[in-house]
């Protein structure tokens, strides 16, 4: 055999040795690195507050696939409050619930199994009380007797609640109407109500809609909005492993909020059927973030004390909040995530 062949031959071999060390290289990521589910899609109803940005990680997870990656197959139930979300969810009309912690709270003083999987969204400027300035209304104080829409049992409740503290006004001192937030804007403008106590993009709407006539008076630095992924009791227990899927593409969702705010916000917006641009003044103040943070349990500790000082509540002492949160879900696949104490 002549040296050329020997050469020949020996490149061949190497050649050979280099793609069979390929072929196995991929054969063992294939076996150990996620692969797209099979079979029937599991399908998951999500009651969600279509006109709130929080829901962002929702919208996001939704249009760019990430439900369908894990083989979720996602319906979103529209609803204009967490509160009506939660009713839903709590009556069996959907799975899952994006809401308030105010609502939740609600529900828990109530005796009823709602269940908090994880906070995916918090605001501190996203709350606020609208007046018109033909009522009287010009400062703080002048609150004092006038009738005022709200959404009871919300965060916009605990707001108006929190700020007329603050002025030394009790809610004896006002006439609350209980109104959705969609009643808001009719109400307001037609006369009915004074002033609207409520959340965005209600509140910027309501606004604009009294012109010159409109006085704003912000809920900063009184109340942190908080969103959550919620459920009742019976499912998210029964669910492990659906909610471990939920819970990833609602990680890649919120990551797009933060990270791709132009995309986020697009899809945000045609999901809310408003314009993008009324969404990017606010957008820097969102934290996007998955977690199950011991805040959560401070904040509903103290709105607690807040229902029942106010008689809001039958209750006469706080509960455990601990059994209306489910940690298992979120420390398995992001337990850095999750610093509730327990």
């Amino acid at each position: 055999m002549s040296f050329n062949a020997k050469i020949l031959i020996y490149v061949i071999a190497g050649l050979l040795i280099v793609a069979a060390s390929l072929v196995g290289r991929y054969l063992w990521l294939a076996q150990t690195s996620a692969s797209p589910p099979s079979g029937t899609p599991e399908p998951v109803t999500i009651a969600a507050s279509t006109g709130y940005a929080g829901t962002c990680a929702i919208f996001t997870a939704a249009e760019k696939g990430y439900f369908a990656s894990e083989g979720i197959l996602l319906t979103i139930q529209p609803h204009t409050s967490g509160k009506s979300t939660l009713d839903a969810t709590l009556r069996g009309e959907a799975n899952l619930a994006t809401v308030g912690d105010v609502p939740v709270m609600f529900a828990a003083v109530s005796g009823l199994p709602v269940t908090v999987v994880a906070t995916i969204f918090k605001a501190e400027k996203d709350y606020g009380i609208v007046g018109r300035k033909d009522s009287g209304i010009a400062a703080p104080e002048s609150l004092k007797g006038k009738r005022i829409g709200v959404t009871l049992r919300t965060g916009g409740h605990f707001v108006l609640a929190t700020f007329l503290n603050r002025q030394k006004l009790s809610a004896n001192e006002v006439t609350m109407l209980n109104l959705k937030p969609e009643e808001l804007s009719a109400a307001l403008l037609q006369g009915r109500i004074d002033a609207a106590a409520t959340w965005e993009p209600f509140l910027g709407s309501l606004l604009a809609q009294l012109g010159d006539n409109g006085v704003l008076f912000s809920g900063e630095g009184l109340y942190d909005g908080v969103f959550n992924l919620a459920g009742a009791r019976e499912y998210v227990s029964s669910h492990p492993e659906t909610i471990k899927k939920i819970l990833r593409a609602v990680v890649r969702g919120a990551k797009l909020c933060k990270d791709a705010p132009d995309d986020a916000r697009a899809i945000t917006a045609r999901a809310m059927k408003t314009d993008a641009t009324k969404l990017k003044a606010f957008w820097p103040s969102y934290r996007f973030d998955v977690t199950l943070d011991q805040s959560l349990l401070l904040a509903l500790e103290d709105e607690t004390r807040w229902a029942i000082k106010n008689k809001l509540t039958e209750r006469t002492e706080s509960i455990n909040y601990l059994n209306h949160v489910y940690l298992d879900g979120l420390e398995a696949i992001s337990p850095a995530a999750v610093t509730i104490i327990h």
